[in-house]
């Protein structure tokens, strides 16, 4: 796109011109029809984010064409599983942290000492939580 200024490209492709050249530091190739793809995609990807189940069907049947086709196929087969995660706010990234953070500790520990220890390091944090209450 030589000779033409970056605010046009940005105003054709419907994005910010800070959006376009964080995509011009990633890739330098990227043509006007790839950025409009990826700003259809970055949308599609909006609308699953935005919590509404009834948007899940719709998204299914546009994807099986494409090249998502297997991946829609496992969210067609946990259909409910995946409309209760977009639906509701419960999220077990919280439960995902404390793992990894427990399996760190382990790691970290390794043939240096015995269950007190771990017991220690493990519940100083639940401790100090609450004093600060």
């Amino acid at each position: 796109m030589d000779g033409v200024p970056v605010a046009d490209i940005c105003r054709r492709a419907g994005i910010s011109q800070a959006t376009y050249f964080n995509w011009k530091k990633k890739d330098d190739g990227m043509l006007p029809p790839d950025m409009r793809r990826l700003k259809q995609l970055e949308d599609e990807n909006g609308k699953l984010r935005s919590k509404d189940k009834a948007r899940l069907d719709p998204w299914i049947a546009m994807v099986v064409e494409t090249k998502l086709a297997a991946f829609a196929a496992g969210v067609e087969a946990d259909k409910d599983a995946v409309a209760a995660a977009i639906s509701t706010p419960c999220s077990n990234g919280q439960v995902e942290g404390e793992i990894n953070r427990l399996k760190a500790i382990k790691r970290q520990m390794y043939g240096r000492a015995k269950i007190n220890l771990l017991k220690a390091r493990l519940m100083a944090p639940a401790c100090s939580e609450l004093h600060r209450m």
